[in-house]
């Protein structure tokens, strides 16, 4: 499969998360199902965006690009996001891309213009297949910037002749660079042929980029250029505006993970389904922290409660003639049923995280207390370690299983909501000791009050019973 990659000139935002994160369930699941995947997933690398950013900081466009690719990969590291097999560069396929252009130029696709190589649409009766955009309403101005030289508006760019201050490269029109379309048919090309399965990005490549990568693969190689499915994602809102940096709205990945766990930005996403929008908001984020929290709080309290059994208190010897209880296996056979329904459904993500594995999750805390309170031990031991085990495979291929500790996992979400709060642990510890006063000398309004001002701050205490 290839999924149309960041145009690396500056960090990315969490709409390009969104993207990733949902190609990367796809991955996942297709890989837990066996399947041998070859996921591509480029740069591009050579952009008006990358040229005016390296002009304006003085820096060469390729180093520019270069040291945002690797953030980009620190952010997809962070939000847990497998490592596609390829991340090809343009500018490391060079010769791919003028032989495409070369083939589409041979078959009549395309014409010269002052060093500039333009595809023409109306040599393809089928443009507008995949998003039934007709050329009659496509008016220069409007959707296309004027230019007299083009035999139609909607004729678009394979080559564009060099320029003063930008990086280019030889070819048979001259030297120049590629248009943005042709990278991504020549590379999908290059790793996976003319004819693979998935072909991905966000809605706003439908048109014109993957309309015009159909266009130019079938131009360059008839027949052969076959995409079995095309897949897109959902634009992410921010309070139901749309994202814009001129709105002031705009929320970059790090910006995000600097005061959330990142794995609480992963499970925001998947709180919706990939092809809806998803509205981005501090209410929302803060719900898919608390999730997490109680997700890895719930990991924690089991192992925990295991940990006599680990040990070796309670000997593998006695357990193996205990069954799983019909609750237990229900909930177990629930829980796998539903992420292979939900995920062979379009990847319905939501469905997962809100039914069958809160419900696992609620039958694990009950097991933990009967536990604590050692009441049938032997079995509920086996009942819980067993829906432990699912419950991890199930987070794994959502790829919120962390390789910490779920201690440390839990700590992490403490940091973060401590730097939100803008307080200190000592700060906290305080609070708690001001109030353990105040409600033994039955001052309940200032105790009260003291736990409001947390909880404000986004700081729940909690009172547990001796």
């Amino acid at each position: 499969m290839y999924i149309c990659g960041v145009t690396p000139y500056d960090f990315s935002h969490i709409g390009h998360a969104r993207s990733y994160v949902a190609f990367d369930i796809l991955y996942r699941y297709l890989k837990y199902l066996r399947y041998d995947v070859v996921y591509v997933r480029n740069f591009s690398d050579v952009d008006e965006k990358i040229i005016r950013r390296a002009n304006e900081f003085g820096e060469d466009p390729i180093a520019l690009s270069g040291r945002y690719c690797q953030e980009f990969l620190k952010d997809m590291d962070d939000l847990q996001c497998l490592p596609p097999i390829h991340q090809p560069r343009v500018s490391e396929h060079m010769e791919e891309i003028k032989e495409m252009i070369a083939k589409v130029m041979t078959n009549g696709y395309a014409y010269t213009v002052d060093g500039d190589v333009y595809f023409s649409v109306d040599s393809f009766p089928e443009y507008g297949r995949i998003s039934g955009q007709k050329l009659e309403d496509n008016r220069a101005g409007v959707r296309f910037a004027v230019d007299s030289r083009k035999l139609n508006p909607a004729d678009f760019a394979l080559w564009k002749a060099a320029k003063p201050g930008e990086p280019s490269w030889d070819s048979p029109w001259g030297r120049g660079r590629p248009g943005w379309h042709i990278e991504c048919s020549a590379m999908s090309a290059y790793y996976l042929t003319h004819s693979f399965d998935i072909h991905g990005g966000g809605m706003d490549l439908i048109f014109p980029h993957h309309e015009n990568e159909i266009a130019q693969n079938c131009a360059a190689c008839g027949p052969e250029s076959n995409v079995s499915y095309w897949m897109h994602n959902g634009f992410v809102t921010i309070d139901d505006e749309k994202m814009s940096k001129s709105l002031g709205n705009f929320f970059t990945i790090r910006e995000v993970t600097r005061l959330y766990h990142p794995i609480a930005l992963r499970y925001f996403l998947l709180g919706t389904h990939y092809r809806s929008p998803v509205n981005y908001s501090i209410s929302q984020i803060e719900i898919a922290s608390e999730s997490v929290y109680y997700i890895y709080q719930t990991l924690h309290d089991s192992e925990e409660a295991l940990s006599a059994f680990q040990q070796g208190t309670v000997t593998e010897t006695k357990v193996k003639g205990v069954r799983v209880s019909p609750q237990a296996q229900e909930c177990i056979s629930e829980l796998r049923n539903e992420l292979e329904t939900k995920l062979s459904d379009d990847l319905h993500t939501p469905a997962i995280l809100n039914a069958a594995l809160q419900e696992a999750l609620r039958l694990m805390n009950s097991y933990v207390n009967m536990l604590k309170k050692k009441q049938q031990q032997l079995s509920v031991i086996l009942y819980l370690s067993e829906l432990q085990k699912e419950v991890k495979a199930v987070l794994d291929v959502l790829g919120l299983l962390l390789g910490s500790t779920c201690a440390e996992v839990l700590q992490q979400f403490k940091e973060r909501a401590l730097k939100r709060a803008d307080l200190t642990e000592e700060d906290i510890l305080l609070a708690i000791e001001e109030r353990a006063l105040a409600r033994k000398n039955k001052e309940f309004a200032r105790s009260d009050q003291i736990r409001t001002d947390l909880v404000a701050k986004g700081i729940a205490l909690m009172d547990i019973g001796t």
